[in-house]
């Protein structure tokens, strides 16, 4: 095992006017900075790799809390390997209850995946268990607990792959970048306060005053979401009310810091390794260009904003001009808070920090009421919509609470009192700017322009096509997929080794979801056929559709879910199963 220890030589590089008189001394993942509370992230490399599970005291924003923690820092060291190695990585528990880790986006057996009562048993307090599997790709990954709520409590941390051969992506310097939200309140009292209330951490809720100042929705539109039971503020279940956002472990005024020299091109490796927080994420006044995907190279485009989902990674290149500082913001979507970190030539400069921006409200469409969500709703009721806009009839619709619940839009879902609603006409949102991004001034991300660096390599048609609903009863905090919890003995979605196959991922509720697929790949069918982007999570937004072709290529049985953890816990989660064909898949 190699450890290299970035506190020594931060020291002497910012002896040496910022690192720039170093910086040829030190690979350029290395050069970086941070001025805060704790040491930057330590990066651990080699063949044979030892990390340990326990408990440590976390401080951010002048208080101290409890965290679970690998080798004793939030997040976790820096894993750096090289695509095509073989690594082993011993890891002993020393908490006093099971625990694993779960290697996020790494193609590997599945016995070596770490998700307890699927791939393995787990870690038992005082064991230690050794993974050890090839390295069979490159980019930027992760890796966290799959058991309990370890994860939000800070058992997280990032993974790069080196390639094996020259990388496409020119850069002078890169920084890994770990976007997370960390609570002083226990993940379950969170959980457990909103299952007694839905809405517990939201406190942006539509107002006296915000109607009268023409900020909210007119009184008519709030009593029509009123009568269906629904908030156009609930887009995020756990809020700035209680998470502290963080970059890299540091809350805003501590101000992480990485270093660069004018002129160079810098990576960022930005991993969203938050529980319940999906970010929106923007340097003001420098563009960026994004050059992969859930680490996988895409051909490189510009923007100025992306959302990223829980779970997803995106790395992207920088180039700043000016020696000055620039603010790297990640603010969550329901713009109850954010976190501010400084790209800059030295450390001790600080970039502004932004006020937060306008909080957003739900629409028609996140309702999947399909092109009725560019509708004006602030004209007047539902009287004046033209019905046959919705297939014809609104039998979908029960007129006394104006909940969508007609089974026959999706008759695999069971009905019962943890599915609200069901969308009435999903529609594909790839090529829409996500939640809360809809009417910036300047470039966002979509899906749609996100095409692979490398040809698609399954040039097959799908042989068959399955639609998975992404179910709830948001008031009641029930979440499941096709309306049926994981502990409710849900049945596993079955594959025939190396078929192809269409999954249509349906979101009948009004909160985006990032669905994750364990070991696997998969095509976002975008329209870019031959170049959709693969990845292992993808964002579903309210009331949206996003479909995705599947090569089931790795035997075994495999997590599938959502990666909120308050969702995933709460039933949004099922196993896939991929077989030879023999063995009755």
């Amino acid at each position: 095992m190699t450890i290299l220890d970035r506190r020594a030589f931060l020291g002497a590089t910012a002896a040496l006017g910022g690192g720039s008189a170093l910086a040829p001394l030190f690979p350029a993942w290395a050069r970086t900075g941070t001025p805060g509370l704790r040491a930057p992230m330590a990066t651990l490399s080699g063949a044979e790799i030892a990390l340990s599970i326990g408990h440590t005291m976390f401080e951010t924003g002048g208080k101290t809390g409890h965290a679970v923690t690998v080798n004793g820092t939030l997040p976790a060291p820096v894993i750096r390997l090289k695509e095509g190695q073989t690594v082993k990585l011993a890891v002993t528990n020393t908490l006093d209850e099971d625990s694993s880790i779960h290697w996020h986006g790494l193609l590997l057996p599945f016995q070596m995946d770490g998700v307890p009562g699927i791939s393995f048993p787990g870690i038992k307090p005082g064991q230690t268990f050794k993974y050890e599997f090839p390295v069979r790709q490159a980019g930027t990954y992760w890796y966290h607990s799959h058991s309990g709520m370890q994860e939000p409590m800070g058992m997280f941390g990032a993974i790069v792959i080196d390639p094996a051969g020259p990388d496409p992506v020119a850069y002078d310097r890169e920084h890994v970048i770990v976007l997370s939200d960390w609570s002083f309140t226990h993940p379950h009292t969170i959980y457990r306060k909103l299952k007694s209330q839905g809405g517990y951490y939201n406190r942006q809720k539509q107002t006296l005053g915000g109607l009268l100042q023409g900020k909210d929705q007119p009184l008519k539109d709030r009593v029509m979401w009123g009568g269906m039971l629904m908030d156009p503020t609930d887009i995020s279940d756990v809020t700035g009310s209680t998470y502290h956002y963080l970059i890299n472990g540091h809350g805003t005024g501590e101000n992480w810091t990485g270093l660069f020299t004018p002129g160079e091109r810098v990576r960022l490796r930005i991993i969203n390794a938050s529980a319940m927080t999906n970010f929106n994420v923007r340097l003001p006044g420098l563009p960026m260009t994004v050059v992969a995907a859930d680490g996988l190279d895409v051909q490189p485009v510009e923007t100025d904003e992306f959302q990223i989902g829980i779970a997803e990674t995106y790395d992207v290149i920088v180039q700043p001009g000016d020696a000055r500082a620039y603010g790297l913001i990640a603010e969550a979507i329901d713009r109850s808070g954010l976190c501010r970190a400084t790209l800059a030539p030295q450390l001790g400069m600080a970039a502004a920090i932004p006020a937060l921006r306008e909080r957003p409200l739900l629409t028609m469409k996140d309702m999947g009421m399909g092109d009725m969500g560019a509708m004006d709703m602030s004209g007047g009721d539902m009287a004046g919509m033209d019905h046959s806009a919705m297939g014809g009839d609104m039998a979908g619709m029960d007129h006394g609470s104006m909940k969508m619940r007609d089974p026959s839009v999706a008759p695999q879902v069971k009905m019962g009192p943890g599915v609200a609603t069901l969308s009435p006409m999903p529609a594909d949102r790839t090529g829409d700017r996500p939640t809360g991004l809809e009417k910036v001034d300047h470039r966002v991300l979509t899906y749609r322009d996100l095409k692979s660096l490398a040809p698609n390599p399954d040039k097959r048609t799908p042989s068959r096509e399955i639609d998975v609903h992404l179910t709830a009863n948001m008031e009641r905090y029930m979440w499941s997929f096709d309306g049926v919890k994981f502990s409710d003995k849900a049945e596993p979605l079955a594959f025939r080794h190396n078929e192809r196959v269409r999954v249509n991922l349906i979101n009948d509720t009004m909160m985006p979801h990032p669905i994750h697929l364990h070991g696997h790949f998969f095509e976002v069918v975008t329209g870019n056929p031959g170049h959709h982007p693969m990845k292992h999570t993808v964002n579903v937004l309210p009331g949206g559709k996003v479909s995705f072709d599947l090569t089931a290529d790795a035997l075994g049985d495999w997590a599938f879910h959502c990666h909120m953890l308050l969702h995933m816990h709460a039933g949004m989660f099922r196993v896939v199963t991929v077989r030879h064909e023999e063995e009755g898949a």
